[in-house]
């Protein structure tokens, strides 16, 4: 990491941002299966209700929820955190990650839904399905602008190995620095690594998406039954 940070430029940013999220197309009731009694129900999710973290407050959850999670897990020191690690965090804080276009997210998503989620679990069979969200929200802020120095910290998109991003995530965090933008390292596109959720702002949903696995591919749907887009795999 010697001399990164004497090379590093800001980026004044004032553009709205693509987060993509875990999300039901149609309301379900999670506990039908369980029971077939709608009391059952009830009950369930009044327990729910009463155990839910009391830090996930946050009226707009598309951003704040990572700030949530991390203090969340912080606070009840869950042995297990590191579920919550990403390219710029170990999972001791939180990070909003947002990209500038709808294509970026779902490259960045599909490479930690199937490499990450499905290869632990052994769910990579074809016909598997994911249900998706996209918002657009609003990012205004002066970020360190790390593009430009990948070609000599080819760290930065490493495909598999974050310590040096979360060695940047970490001094960020502890300096207070708002974030940073960074290259993809799945496709051509720019990444958002947002330290402070006063930044976002306007949160709009855009699409839904499908993500399904297919022969040798992870086939994305906008429209349900209409691939629009195809990720090798």
């Amino acid at each position: 990491m010697d001399g990164l940070f004497s090379r590093v430029t800001l980026a004044d940013i004032h553009q709205n941002l693509a987060r993509n999220i875990v999300s039901l197309r149609g309301a379900q009731d999670l506990y039908d299966d369980l029971s077939d009694s709608p009391d059952d129900w009830r009950l369930a999710q009044g327990v729910e209700a009463d155990v839910k973290p009391p830090l996930y407050v946050s009226p707009t959850p598309v951003i704040h929820r990572p700030f949530e999670d991390a203090e969340w897990f912080n606070a009840i020191g869950y042995p297990f955190r590191n579920w919550q690690a990403s390219r710029f965090s170990d999972g001791r804080f939180g990070i909003w990650y947002g990209s500038d276009s709808i294509e970026t997210t779902v490259y960045e998503t599909v490479h930690h839904w199937y490499q990450g989620l499905l290869g632990d679990a052994g769910f990579c069979a074809p016909g598997v399905i994911a249900e998706r969200k996209v918002y657009w929200v609003r990012g205004d802020a002066a970020l360190l602008d790390f593009r430009p120095l990948t070609t000599n910290y080819p760290d930065l998109v490493h495909g598999t190995d974050y310590n040096f991003c979360q060695a940047i995530g970490a001094r960020l965090h502890h300096e207070g620095h708002p974030g940073l933008a960074t290259r993809s390292a799945r496709c051509a596109g720019d990444n958002f690594v947002v330290l402070n959720p006063t930044l976002l702002s306007d949160p709009r949903h855009t699409c839904y998406l499908n993500y399904r696995v297919g022969e040798g591919q992870i086939e994305i749907e906008k429209q349900a039954g209409r691939i629009w887009l195809r990720i090798p795999f």
